[in-house]
């Protein structure tokens, strides 16, 4: 589904803002969230930051802050670099019960796209299962993408995770 920034409607071919997307470049966007939620399913943490640019944004942000222009978020990384010491808290120094999660994320609705930039908007749900419990609903949301062309293939300039529960568990360890 593509959506321009007034909401309506459009064909894969239609021009957004003056420069056009192809079927090819919407397929690779949803190739992008896939492969993002089976890396991070995937529980080898490595791969995380491999999905965004070196100078990157990562936030995870309640819905109320989001709305309101509050900046305080709940996870903020400004780099690839940060995302790496992310994962080397989540593999050597944080201690924490462990669990699994399983990502099911909307197809992306295509908001604005440029030159080799596209701003996207996809819901999500993470579910967590601990070992010996339930899965339990973990976290319910959309990001706010904006995904950029490299020579490596597509990747996050920004990804924002707007949680919409006030509520949410006392840690959050792994990616959203």
């Amino acid at each position: 589904l593509l959506a321009g920034g007034d909401g309506a409607a459009r064909t894969p071919r239609e021009s957004f803002g003056g420069f056009a997307m192809t079927f090819d470049d919407y397929q690779a966007i949803v190739h992008l969230h896939a492969s993002y939620a089976a890396a991070v399913d995937s529980g080898n943490w490595d791969l995380w930051p491999e999905f965004f640019t070196t100078d990157a944004v990562y936030r995870l942000t309640p819905r109320e802050n989001h709305e309101r222009g509050f900046p305080l978020a709940t996870l903020a990384f400004d780099s690839q670099a940060m995302l790496r010491d992310r994962v080397y808290g989540i593999k050597e120094t944080l201690y924490h019960d462990p669990y699994y999660q399983r990502h099911v994320t909307g197809a992306p609705v295509v908001r604005n796209a440029e030159w080799d930039r596209w701003h996207c908007e996809t819901n999500y749900a993470v579910f967590r299962t601990k070992l010996s419990e339930r899965t339990e609903v973990f976290n319910v949301g959309r990001y706010l993408d904006v995904i950029v062309r490299t020579p490596l293939g597509l990747k996050f300039a920004r990804r924002e995770c707007i949680y919409d529960s006030e509520m949410i568990p006392n840690s959050i360890i792994y990616p959203i």
